[in-house]
């Protein structure tokens, strides 16, 4: 029996055409059908850490039909931290981009700083309201860039990590559009399949 393990992205992220539905709801919907006919056929399984079930309700309430059906579907199970064990070069590895990271966030934020007080000089006076005006375009683009110099390709949640971990427990097909939890997917040996390519496969084990 084929097994997945499900990133909430997969349904939230459009931009990947999974072919299910062109909004979350559809997705989910067709998503939940065919899993439905695998999972009786005993065919597939499919599994979602619960951190990702908690991201999951962000979208749409626990209380929703759409989200109850799927979670029939699923097997919300959390990864055996104490089971996988992973080579120490991975660590490495991921010390060294935290470290280089950190690094580049910290330049952004210098940056940003120098403009602001650029920004400000020579301006004996200012309203409060002009004042949080211009600190507020900077402090704008101190976020934006702050998380593209930290965040982006990197695994930055411990969703994000149990996604990998329970993959890698259970020998099963990691399906996320995260860019970071599928590149420190391929440190970790973690099998994974293009968001695009899921509903075809999952039609082929039918």
């Amino acid at each position: 029996m084929q097994k997945f393990v499900i990133d909430t992205n997969f349904f939230f992220n459009l931009q990947i055409k999974t072919g299910f539905g062109e909004s979350p709801k559809e997705v989910i919907s067709g998503f939940t059908l065919l899993a439905r006919e695998l999972k009786t056929a005993k065919k597939a399984e499919f599994f979602m850490p619960p951190r990702v079930v908690d991201e999951l309700y962000t979208f749409i309430p626990p209380d929703d039909k759409i989200v109850t059906e799927l979670l029939t579907v699923m097997t919300i199970k959390s990864p055996d931290i104490n089971k996988v064990n992973f080579p120490s070069s991975i660590f490495y590895k991921l010390i060294e981009d935290i470290r280089e990271r950190s690094y580049r966030g910290m330049k952004v934020a210098e940056e940003i700083i120098d403009q602001t007080a650029s920004s400000m000089m020579g301006k004996e006076t200012i309203s409060k309201t002009d004042y949080q005006k211009a600190v507020g375009e900077h402090l704008t683009r101190l976020r934006d860039r702050y998380r593209q110099a930290t965040r982006v390709k990197f695994i930055d949640s411990l969703a994000d990590l149990d996604l990998i971990v329970l993959s890698q427990e259970l020998d099963a097909v990691l399906v996320s559009a995260d860019e970071g939890v599928l590149l420190w997917g391929r440190e970790f040996g973690v099998r994974e399949i293009d968001p695009k390519l899921v509903r075809q496969t999952l039609q082929q084990l039918g």
